[in-house]
């Protein structure tokens, strides 16, 4: 059942917690003179100053100047700890010098060569050796695009129409599912929207519209919706029914790629039959993928008579390539990737272990070196929990946050990058406790 949201103390106009909301954006404001210009500038020939929703908060958003490992830096000169690391994608942190030696070869070997190179078969081989389900793989320029594709390929294999997809799921820009709706610029497919981690409303769905059911869309955790992990049974229910109806189960890894050597199915020991995956593929570059049974994938094979067009200019660039390989086989083995998701889940633990101490209303729900703030105290296991958390402690914590030169999401997300250390983890854990003593009178 969805819930109804309710009005929280701290969420009235006039509350403590909402004044001191407006004292710190008042203050965030008066530290950043340099990127208030930049927004008003870059306002007068985009929407709102914007190009990439996701990045603009209000009063306006800071605009960076450089990076370095995992250190940021804003136009107006302030130091942060970058704990977004590009919404997962920067997994190696800042101008890495492995993979800007692979961009200059890459460089002077020729931007574009109008044909097929040595570097895409290479960086191909490492990801089907690393997602033992992707039997044969496609390359995109973004996740959106790979899924897309996948979801186009579902039907044309099946016949038939119809995608079971998952309330609070993201699956690119025009694959985005809140409130029980689809997003009004969505492609337009027949989409169906479950409960995530709901076995029961899912199987009911399945079976209801099996005859027409192409494929079932789903991330292993749920990554833009708020780092909620699926649970192992759920997963499995999807995969068992899917096989039982015909239809296809095609996992969305373009954030939990980086969860396991083998992505998030590994660690699940599920195989679905269409992987996508995106993001720190790339080196840090745009990319996406696309892969799966060789059975299925094979339909794009362009020797084979009736084979399926997939056309992109940029689908094998040598600088994706090139830095996508430079990173797989220069830095992100299996016990580099371990031992990042290792910190995280400590991270994670130490985190929420600070906020019950303290009978403080947040939480972290995450899996290894990907995670979400949360103001709400509740267990978190599907988007529905998520409503009626407190905005104005969520929005105080960011601000505060970013006053302690640490860089997040507005939304809460956290992504470790390779470069985060015990140092990094130890300077957001002081800034957590320092907002917890600080900001707790405002929640009496």
């Amino acid at each position: 059942m969805k819930k109804t949201r309710s009005t929280k103390l701290g969420q009235m106009e006039n509350s403590p917690l909402a004044l001191a909301v407006e004292e710190a954006v008042q203050a965030f404001a008066r530290r950043n003179p340099a990127s208030a210009a930049q927004f008003s500038k870059a306002s007068n020939v985009m929407p709102g100053g914007n190009t990439r929703s996701v990045l603009f908060y209000a009063p306006f958003p800071l605009a960076m100047e450089r990076g370095d490992k995992a250190t940021l830096w804003d136009i107006d000169g302030h130091r942060y700890d970058d704990f977004l690391a590009e919404y997962t994608a920067g997994i190696y942190g800042h101008s890495d010098d492995l993979i800007l030696d692979a961009i200059r070869r890459a460089l002077n070997d020729g931007l574009n060569l109008s044909g097929h190179n040595r570097l895409e078969a290479e960086l191909a081989f490492e990801i089907c050796n690393r997602i033992p389900s992707i039997e044969l793989v496609r390359f995109t320029n973004s996740g959106t695009e790979a899924n897309l594709m996948a979801i186009a390929l579902s039907k044309l294999v099946t016949g038939r129409s119809k995608i079971l997809v998952f309330d609070g799921a993201y699956h690119g820009s025009v694959l985005s599912f809140t409130g029980g709706a689809s997003s009004p610029i969505n492609v337009p497919h027949d989409f169906i929207i479950s409960c995530y981690n709901d076995g029961e409303a899912s199987i009911e769905l399945i079976r209801k519209h099996q005859a027409d059911l192409a494929a079932v869309l789903v991330e292993p955790m749920l990554g833009a919706g708020g780092c909620v992990p699926g649970d192992p049974e759920f997963l499995w229910t999807l995969r068992r029914l899917t096989e039982e109806v015909g239809a296809l189960l095609i996992f969305d890894e373009v954030m939990t790629s980086r969860l396991a050597f083998g992505g998030r199915q590994s660690s699940l020991g599920i195989k679905p039959d269409l992987t996508v995956i995106g993001k720190y593929f790339g080196g840090g570059l745009s990319f996406g993928a696309f892969g799966g049974r060789a059975d299925i994938m094979g339909r794009f094979d362009p020797s084979r008579s009736g084979a399926l067009s997939h056309p992109g200019t940029f689908n094998n660039n040598t600088l994706t390539m090139a830095a996508g390989l430079a990173g797989l086989r220069g830095r992100l083995s299996q016990q580099a990737l371990t031992a990042l998701n290792e910190r995280g889940d400590t991270l994670r633990n130490e985190l929420n272990a600070a906020f019950c101490a303290a009978s403080f209303p947040m939480n972290v729900t995450g899996v290894g070196s990907l995670m979400n703030v949360h103001a709400i105290s509740v267990t978190v296991r599907n988007a529905d929990d998520l409503v009626g958390q407190d905005e104005n402690l969520k929005r105080l914590f960011f601000f505060d946050m970013l006053e302690e030169g640490i860089y997040l999401a507005r939304r809460g997300l956290i992504a470790l990058s390779l470069p985060i250390g015990n140092v990094e983890a130890g300077r957001l854990m002081a800034a957590v406790k320092r907002f917890i003593d600080r900001r707790k009178k405002l929640l009496v």
